[in-house]
């Protein structure tokens, strides 16, 4: 189990609280949408997204989710200039959160994407093993890609 980190100064010590606070807002959420559906990790990729996000709030959440250990960063060996994005453990473990409230939404609105729907509806576990394995075979690369730079 991973260890926690002392909370800091906090609203209230609600859990509920705790989790809005590190998220932010639904700009977090799409992003993190974007890392483990798409696989994006570069600023221009999250720029690009549908809904269009303003790059001054795009850097702001980056940073927001990296001072949380939602997603850390590093240098991208082919360009020192550019910076990757990564989830974190902590981050991944969202997976099953986000799957929840796409099918809370998708039970109570008219939404999108109705084949990812129905693909968590019919076996939401299979699903997030799929993003995890993503999840952990793009770490290990970035890992050997870091240590071979």
């Amino acid at each position: 189990m991973q260890e926690k980190k002392a909370a800091p100064n906090r609203r209230s010590a609600c859990p509920l609280n705790a989790s809005v606070e590190m998220l932010g807002d639904r700009w977090s959420l799409l992003i993190l949408r974007d890392m483990m559906l798409r696989g994006y990790s570069a600023f221009n990729e999250f720029l690009h997204s549908d809904e269009k996000i303003a790059t001054n709030i795009l850097a702001d959440r980056l940073r927001r989710l990296e001072s949380n250990g939602i997603i850390s960063t590093q240098r991208d060996p082919s360009d020192g200039r550019k910076t990757i994005y990564t989830l974190t453990a902590k981050g991944i473990d969202l997976a099953p959160v986000m799957a929840e409230m796409v099918l809370w939404a998708a039970r109570h609105e008219e939404t999108g994407n109705q084949a990812l729907v129905r693909q968590m509806r019919t076996d939401k576990e299979q699903l997030l093993a799929d993003v995890r394995k993503r999840w952990e075979e793009k770490s290990r690369a970035q890992q050997h890609g870091a240590l071979n730079s």
